[in-house]
Protein backbone atom coordinates (compact mmCIF):
# COMPACT_ATOMS: atom_id res chain seq x y z
CA UNK A 1 0.00 0.00 0.00
CA UNK A 2 2.90 2.70 0.74
CA UNK A 3 4.53 2.57 -2.67
CA UNK A 4 1.42 3.03 -4.13
CA UNK A 5 2.62 5.51 -5.68
CA UNK A 6 4.70 3.58 -8.46
CA UNK A 7 1.77 1.64 -9.76
CA UNK A 8 -0.03 5.27 -10.50
CA UNK A 9 3.12 6.85 -12.02
CA UNK A 10 3.69 3.94 -14.51
CA UNK A 11 0.07 3.94 -15.24
CA UNK A 12 -0.11 7.45 -15.77
CA UNK A 13 2.79 7.18 -18.25
CA UNK A 14 1.91 4.35 -20.26
CA UNK A 15 -1.37 6.12 -20.54
CA UNK A 16 0.36 9.38 -21.42
CA UNK A 17 1.82 7.68 -24.23
CA UNK A 18 -0.81 6.22 -25.68
CA UNK A 19 0.79 2.34 -25.44
CA UNK A 20 -2.78 0.46 -25.20
CA UNK A 21 -3.82 2.36 -28.11
CA UNK A 22 -0.85 0.97 -29.62
CA UNK A 23 -1.52 -2.84 -28.90
CA UNK A 24 -5.35 -2.36 -29.83
CA UNK A 25 -4.35 -4.79 -33.10
CA UNK A 26 -2.65 -7.24 -31.03
CA UNK A 27 1.59 -7.58 -29.95
CA UNK A 28 4.11 -5.66 -31.15
CA UNK A 29 7.62 -5.95 -30.08
CA UNK A 30 9.26 -3.26 -27.44
CA UNK A 31 11.51 -1.59 -29.92
CA UNK A 32 8.86 -0.98 -32.18
CA UNK A 33 6.46 0.32 -29.84
CA UNK A 34 9.52 2.76 -28.48
CA UNK A 35 10.05 4.46 -32.24
CA UNK A 36 6.03 4.72 -32.33
CA UNK A 37 6.48 7.24 -29.06
CA UNK A 38 9.92 8.48 -29.40
CA UNK A 39 11.28 6.77 -26.25
CA UNK A 40 13.93 5.37 -25.02
CA UNK A 41 13.56 1.47 -26.17
CA UNK A 42 15.37 -0.01 -22.99
CA UNK A 43 13.63 2.22 -20.47
CA UNK A 44 10.14 1.51 -22.44
CA UNK A 45 10.89 -2.61 -21.64
CA UNK A 46 11.25 -1.99 -17.55
CA UNK A 47 7.88 -0.08 -17.99
CA UNK A 48 5.78 -2.66 -19.87
CA UNK A 49 8.07 -5.34 -17.32
CA UNK A 50 6.66 -3.56 -14.18
CA UNK A 51 3.14 -3.26 -15.66
CA UNK A 52 2.73 -6.92 -17.35
CA UNK A 53 3.63 -8.18 -13.22
CA UNK A 54 0.85 -6.76 -11.92
CA UNK A 55 -1.60 -7.74 -15.30
CA UNK A 56 -2.02 -4.67 -17.32
CA UNK A 57 0.26 -6.04 -20.16
CA UNK A 58 1.31 -9.53 -21.01
CA UNK A 59 4.68 -10.76 -22.78
CA UNK A 60 5.33 -13.20 -25.14
CA UNK A 61 9.09 -13.63 -27.07
CA UNK A 62 9.69 -10.09 -26.59
CA UNK A 63 6.45 -8.64 -27.73
CA UNK A 64 4.01 -7.19 -25.53
CA UNK A 65 -0.10 -7.05 -25.49
CA UNK A 66 -3.08 -6.33 -23.91
CA UNK A 67 -4.82 -7.47 -21.19
CA UNK A 68 -8.29 -7.13 -20.05
CA UNK A 69 -6.67 -4.48 -17.75
CA UNK A 70 -4.32 -2.82 -20.21
CA UNK A 71 -8.15 -2.79 -22.78
CA UNK A 72 -9.10 -0.11 -20.11
CA UNK A 73 -6.26 2.28 -20.81
CA UNK A 74 -7.40 2.40 -24.64
CA UNK A 75 -9.00 6.08 -25.74
CA UNK A 76 -11.60 4.30 -27.81
CA UNK A 77 -13.55 2.26 -24.97
CA UNK A 78 -16.47 3.31 -23.04
CA UNK A 79 -15.84 4.74 -19.85
CA UNK A 80 -11.75 4.82 -20.90
CA UNK A 81 -9.60 5.27 -17.89
CA UNK A 82 -6.67 6.66 -20.13
CA UNK A 83 -7.61 10.07 -19.27
CA UNK A 84 -8.15 9.42 -15.39
CA UNK A 85 -4.38 7.89 -16.11
CA UNK A 86 -3.60 11.01 -17.86
CA UNK A 87 -4.44 13.76 -15.20
CA UNK A 88 -1.74 12.36 -12.91
CA UNK A 89 1.25 14.14 -15.51
CA UNK A 90 0.31 17.24 -13.91
CA UNK A 91 3.02 17.90 -11.43
CA UNK A 92 0.75 20.30 -9.77
CA UNK A 93 -1.45 17.36 -8.71
CA UNK A 94 1.25 15.11 -7.44
CA UNK A 95 2.60 18.08 -5.52
CA UNK A 96 -1.03 18.20 -4.02
CA UNK A 97 -0.86 14.70 -2.62
CA UNK A 98 2.43 15.23 -0.89
CA UNK A 99 0.71 18.40 0.69
CA UNK A 100 -1.74 16.28 2.38
CA UNK A 101 -0.46 16.57 5.80
CA UNK A 102 -1.13 20.34 5.55
CA UNK A 103 -4.68 19.33 5.01
CA UNK A 104 -4.73 16.76 8.02
CA UNK A 105 -3.42 19.16 10.55
CA UNK A 106 -5.38 22.24 9.46
CA UNK A 107 -8.44 21.64 7.69
CA UNK A 108 -7.20 23.40 4.55
CA UNK A 109 -7.32 22.49 1.08
CA UNK A 110 -3.34 21.00 0.05
CA UNK A 111 -3.82 22.31 -3.66
CA UNK A 112 -4.39 26.17 -2.52
CA UNK A 113 -2.34 26.30 0.41
CA UNK A 114 0.60 24.68 -1.60
CA UNK A 115 0.33 26.15 -5.14
CA UNK A 116 -1.45 30.13 -4.22
CA UNK A 117 -4.42 29.35 -6.18
CA UNK A 118 -7.35 26.87 -6.37
CA UNK A 119 -7.60 24.15 -8.71
CA UNK A 120 -9.85 25.45 -11.05
CA UNK A 121 -7.69 28.75 -11.60
CA UNK A 122 -4.84 26.32 -11.89
CA UNK A 123 -6.96 24.48 -15.12
CA UNK A 124 -7.99 27.69 -16.52
CA UNK A 125 -4.15 28.55 -16.73
CA UNK A 126 -2.81 25.34 -18.16
CA UNK A 127 -5.16 24.81 -20.92
CA UNK A 128 -3.67 20.97 -21.30
CA UNK A 129 -4.56 20.17 -18.27
CA UNK A 130 -7.86 21.15 -18.48
CA UNK A 131 -8.64 19.43 -21.40
CA UNK A 132 -7.33 16.62 -20.14
CA UNK A 133 -9.44 16.92 -17.25
CA UNK A 134 -12.52 17.41 -19.37
CA UNK A 135 -11.55 14.48 -20.91
CA UNK A 136 -11.68 12.54 -17.72
CA UNK A 137 -15.48 14.06 -16.27
CA UNK A 138 -17.13 12.84 -20.04
CA UNK A 139 -14.76 9.34 -20.16
CA UNK A 140 -16.65 9.12 -16.17
CA UNK A 141 -20.13 10.32 -16.94
CA UNK A 142 -20.17 8.06 -19.65
CA UNK A 143 -19.98 5.18 -17.17
CA UNK A 144 -22.86 6.73 -14.88
CA UNK A 145 -25.11 8.71 -17.37
CA UNK A 146 -27.08 5.25 -18.33
CA UNK A 147 -27.89 4.53 -15.26
CA UNK A 148 -29.14 7.74 -13.79
CA UNK A 149 -31.40 7.72 -17.17
CA UNK A 150 -32.55 4.15 -16.60
CA UNK A 151 -33.85 4.92 -12.73
CA UNK A 152 -35.28 8.32 -12.87
CA UNK A 153 -38.76 9.50 -14.49
CA UNK A 154 -38.23 12.15 -15.91
CA UNK A 155 -41.98 11.80 -17.04
CA UNK A 156 -43.28 15.45 -15.12
CA UNK A 157 -40.62 17.24 -16.52
CA UNK A 158 -40.30 19.31 -20.09
CA UNK A 159 -37.10 20.93 -19.27
CA UNK A 160 -33.44 19.42 -17.82
CA UNK A 161 -30.64 22.14 -17.25
CA UNK A 162 -27.16 20.07 -16.57
CA UNK A 163 -25.33 22.29 -14.01
CA UNK A 164 -21.54 22.27 -14.11
CA UNK A 165 -22.23 19.66 -16.89
CA UNK A 166 -19.08 20.13 -19.41
CA UNK A 167 -19.68 18.46 -22.25
CA UNK A 168 -22.98 17.35 -21.93
CA UNK A 169 -22.75 13.27 -21.61
CA UNK A 170 -24.96 12.68 -18.83
CA UNK A 171 -27.81 15.61 -20.58
CA UNK A 172 -27.04 13.36 -23.72
CA UNK A 173 -28.21 10.10 -21.99
CA UNK A 174 -31.31 11.75 -20.38
CA UNK A 175 -32.41 13.36 -23.61
CA UNK A 176 -32.56 10.39 -25.41
CA UNK A 177 -34.12 8.15 -22.75
CA UNK A 178 -36.92 11.23 -22.61
CA UNK A 179 -38.22 11.73 -26.34
CA UNK A 180 -40.30 14.59 -24.74
CA UNK A 181 -37.48 16.07 -22.75
CA UNK A 182 -35.16 19.24 -24.03
CA UNK A 183 -31.94 20.11 -22.43
CA UNK A 184 -29.59 22.77 -21.75
CA UNK A 185 -26.10 21.77 -20.65
CA UNK A 186 -24.38 24.96 -18.58
CA UNK A 187 -20.95 25.67 -17.75
CA UNK A 188 -18.35 28.30 -17.56
CA UNK A 189 -17.06 29.04 -21.40
CA UNK A 190 -13.67 27.57 -21.31
CA UNK A 191 -15.41 24.38 -20.16
CA UNK A 192 -18.53 23.60 -21.86
CA UNK A 193 -19.15 21.27 -24.73
CA UNK A 194 -20.37 23.62 -28.00
CA UNK A 195 -22.74 20.64 -29.32
CA UNK A 196 -24.17 17.40 -28.48
CA UNK A 197 -21.39 14.60 -27.87
CA UNK A 198 -20.54 12.45 -30.58
CA UNK A 199 -22.58 9.61 -31.14
CA UNK A 200 -25.91 11.62 -30.16
CA UNK A 201 -29.07 11.03 -31.96
CA UNK A 202 -30.38 13.97 -34.35
CA UNK A 203 -33.58 14.05 -31.90
CA UNK A 204 -31.67 14.62 -29.00
CA UNK A 205 -28.99 17.13 -31.26
CA UNK A 206 -32.55 19.02 -31.93
CA UNK A 207 -33.62 19.03 -28.04
CA UNK A 208 -29.88 20.21 -27.25
CA UNK A 209 -28.85 23.46 -26.10
CA UNK A 210 -25.60 25.30 -24.23
CA UNK A 211 -25.63 27.85 -21.75
CA UNK A 212 -22.66 29.79 -20.35
CA UNK A 213 -22.22 31.32 -16.80
CA UNK A 214 -21.07 31.03 -13.46
CA UNK A 215 -23.43 28.84 -11.04
CA UNK A 216 -22.39 30.80 -8.25
CA UNK A 217 -24.26 33.89 -10.08
CA UNK A 218 -27.48 32.20 -12.30
CA UNK A 219 -28.34 29.17 -14.20
CA UNK A 220 -30.96 28.92 -16.97
CA UNK A 221 -35.03 28.33 -16.14
CA UNK A 222 -35.64 24.28 -15.83
CA UNK A 223 -38.25 22.23 -14.57
CA UNK A 224 -35.17 19.57 -13.17
CA UNK A 225 -31.34 20.55 -12.66
CA UNK A 226 -29.14 17.35 -12.53
CA UNK A 227 -25.84 18.55 -10.55
CA UNK A 228 -23.51 15.35 -10.99
CA UNK A 229 -20.30 15.21 -9.28
CA UNK A 230 -20.49 19.35 -8.40
CA UNK A 231 -21.43 19.40 -4.81
CA UNK A 232 -19.00 17.14 -3.69
CA UNK A 233 -16.16 19.94 -5.01
CA UNK A 234 -17.22 22.34 -2.96
CA UNK A 235 -17.34 23.38 0.89
CA UNK A 236 -21.01 23.31 2.19
CA UNK A 237 -21.15 27.70 2.00
CA UNK A 238 -20.66 27.06 -1.52
CA UNK A 239 -22.88 24.10 -1.93
CA UNK A 240 -25.84 26.28 -0.51
CA UNK A 241 -24.78 29.30 -2.68
CA UNK A 242 -25.11 26.88 -6.02
CA UNK A 243 -28.49 25.11 -4.38
CA UNK A 244 -30.37 28.22 -3.47
CA UNK A 245 -29.33 29.56 -7.51
CA UNK A 246 -31.31 26.72 -8.57
CA UNK A 247 -34.32 27.18 -6.15
CA UNK A 248 -34.76 30.73 -7.57
CA UNK A 249 -35.05 29.68 -11.19
CA UNK A 250 -36.75 26.23 -10.56
CA UNK A 251 -40.17 25.74 -12.01
CA UNK A 252 -42.65 25.39 -9.64
CA UNK A 253 -43.31 21.71 -8.40
CA UNK A 254 -39.80 20.75 -9.92
CA UNK A 255 -37.18 18.87 -8.77
CA UNK A 256 -32.75 19.18 -7.90
CA UNK A 257 -31.31 16.10 -8.88
CA UNK A 258 -28.06 15.78 -7.10
CA UNK A 259 -26.12 13.06 -8.13
CA UNK A 260 -22.92 12.00 -5.87
CA UNK A 261 -21.66 9.02 -4.17
CA UNK A 262 -22.54 8.61 -0.70
CA UNK A 263 -20.38 8.18 2.19
CA UNK A 264 -22.74 5.81 4.33
CA UNK A 265 -23.63 3.78 0.97
CA UNK A 266 -23.41 0.20 2.20
CA UNK A 267 -20.71 -1.30 -0.31
CA UNK A 268 -18.86 1.47 -1.64
CA UNK A 269 -17.34 2.52 1.89
CA UNK A 270 -13.22 2.48 0.50
CA UNK A 271 -14.26 4.53 -2.78
CA UNK A 272 -15.94 7.42 -1.06
CA UNK A 273 -13.63 7.30 1.77
CA UNK A 274 -10.32 8.07 -0.90
CA UNK A 275 -12.93 10.33 -2.96
CA UNK A 276 -13.46 12.39 0.18
CA UNK A 277 -9.57 12.39 0.62
CA UNK A 278 -9.11 13.68 -3.17
CA UNK A 279 -11.60 16.24 -2.68
CA UNK A 280 -10.04 17.97 0.50
CA UNK A 281 -6.79 17.59 -1.59
CA UNK A 282 -7.62 18.97 -4.98
CA UNK A 283 -10.69 21.01 -5.24
CA UNK A 284 -11.58 21.52 -1.19
CA UNK A 285 -14.83 19.62 -1.13
CA UNK A 286 -16.20 16.52 0.63
CA UNK A 287 -18.06 13.41 -0.12
CA UNK A 288 -21.12 13.42 2.45
CA UNK A 289 -23.59 11.54 3.93
CA UNK A 290 -27.73 11.59 3.35
CA UNK A 291 -27.97 13.31 5.83
CA UNK A 292 -25.86 16.23 5.67
CA UNK A 293 -26.86 16.63 1.77
CA UNK A 294 -30.41 17.06 3.70
CA UNK A 295 -28.99 19.59 5.70
CA UNK A 296 -27.53 21.23 2.89
CA UNK A 297 -31.16 21.63 1.14
CA UNK A 298 -32.86 22.69 4.10
CA UNK A 299 -30.32 25.77 4.01
CA UNK A 300 -31.15 26.55 0.65
CA UNK A 301 -35.48 26.40 0.98
CA UNK A 302 -35.06 22.69 -0.49
CA UNK A 303 -36.68 19.61 1.06
CA UNK A 304 -34.60 16.13 0.18
CA UNK A 305 -37.79 13.97 -0.62
CA UNK A 306 -36.04 10.60 -1.81
CA UNK A 307 -32.59 8.87 -2.54
CA UNK A 308 -32.47 6.28 -5.71
CA UNK A 309 -29.43 4.16 -5.95
CA UNK A 310 -28.11 3.25 -9.24
CA UNK A 311 -26.26 -0.28 -10.09
CA UNK A 312 -22.82 2.39 -10.37
CA UNK A 313 -21.03 3.73 -6.89
CA UNK A 314 -23.75 7.23 -7.71
CA UNK A 315 -26.68 7.98 -6.46
CA UNK A 316 -29.58 10.17 -7.19
CA UNK A 317 -30.69 12.89 -3.80
CA UNK A 318 -33.75 14.53 -5.27
CA UNK A 319 -34.70 17.60 -3.43
CA UNK A 320 -37.78 19.62 -4.22
CA UNK A 321 -38.68 23.39 -3.32
CA UNK A 322 -40.70 23.43 0.20
CA UNK A 323 -43.82 25.29 0.49
CA UNK A 324 -43.86 29.22 0.43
Amino acid sequence: MVTGFRLSAALSVAAELGISDLLADGPRPVGELAASVSVDAETLLRLLRALSSVGVYAEADGAYANTALGEGLRSDVPGSLRPLARTLQDPALWAAWGHLGHSIRTGENAFKDLHGKDVWEHREAHPEHNEVFNDTMAALSSVIAGAVAQVYDFGAASSVCDVGGGRGVLLAAVLAANPRLTGTVFDLGHVVGRTAPPGASESVAARWSVATGNFFEAVPAADAYLLKSILHDWPDGECVTILRTCRRSLAPGGVVLVVEGLIDRSGHEAEAAFSDLNMLVLPGGRERTESQYAALFAAAELELTRVIHTTTRMSIIEARAGAD
